[in-house]
């Protein structure tokens, strides 16, 4: 989310649930002792939000960047919407990595550039294939 500020984007974070995005919420205001990460969850002014946390497909603050996290989805063919889309999710658990491939798959198939990357032991992102 840091680099999607820098770059001067909007994002939109679609969890899975209201429990992940009330969490998310704490831990962006909480994650660094110097500073947090401009963000709400609210409804109020959601049209002036750089970070929109959410568990449903509104996109209020017209970002060009979503990040799926615990099994949230959306339809490849609404991708087009969106400058970049991020999927996160846990690869050890077998059900994520699978609902990863299904979404990969169709967003490949929707003609969207996809890549995957994967998170080195020693915590770099390494592109895969």
């Amino acid at each position: 989310l840091e680099k999607t500020l820098e770059r001067g984007w909007k994002a939109v974070v679609r969890a899975g649930d209201r429990a992940r995005v009330d969490a998310l919420d704490t831990l962006l205001w909480t994650y660094r002792e110097e500073s947090f990460l401009p963000h709400s969850a609210a409804r109020e002014h959601s049209d002036r939000q750089p970070v929109w946390l959410t568990e449903t497909e509104e996109v209020p603050n017209e970002a060009q960047i979503l990040f799926l996290v615990d099994g949230a989805a959306i339809d490849a063919g609404a991708l087009g919407r969106f400058t970049r889309c991020v999927t996160i999710f846990d690869g050890a658990n077998e059900v994520a990595v699978s609902g990863a491939r299904v979404f990969w798959k169709a967003a490949k198939a929707a003609g969207h550039d996809a890549t995957y990357w994967k998170q080195s032991p020693a915590g770099r992102w390494e592109k895969q294939g």
